[in-house]
């Protein structure tokens, strides 16, 4: 991977991100906003093809910073014993599954079993 020195030398206008921090800075902001690549280069000078390289390589450089560090979250478990043996002697582990998306049920009886209908706004109580 070339640092930032390295590709500011070979591009030919002057680039949006010329420090390691606003490239932390963008990558953290495009990953919180949820922007597209199009809207997300719109909101910082740069067009959507390159916000979406300019994410690639921050996501690369806070990978590799975690890494060095040793603070990388293990991400994959080859299976359940692996994920309790590797969560044995680290406290209680909360699991957020609120929002997990499934294929709707065909069947009406099992469907209306999975499905509350209740996703209605929740009233603001004076």
């Amino acid at each position: 991977m070339q640092s930032i020195q390295q590709r500011q030398e070979q591009c030919p206008e002057e680039p949006a991100l010329n420090t390691y921090e606003y490239l932390l800075l963008f990558t953290l902001f495009s990953l919180k906003s949820g922007l597209s690549f199009d809207l997300l280069g719109f909101t910082t000078g740069m067009d959507g093809s390159t916000a979406k390289r300019n994410q690639d390589i921050g996501l690369l450089v806070i990978k590799a910073a975690l890494s060095k560090s040793e603070h990388m979250p293990k991400t994959h478990f080859d299976n359940a014993e692996s994920f309790k043996a590797y969560f044995k002697d680290k406290g209680s582990v909360l699991i957020d599954a609120t929002e997990q998306r499934t294929q709707r049920p065909g069947e009406a009886t099992y469907q209306k079993q999975m499905y509350s209908g209740r996703k209605k706004p929740t009233p603001i109580r004076p």
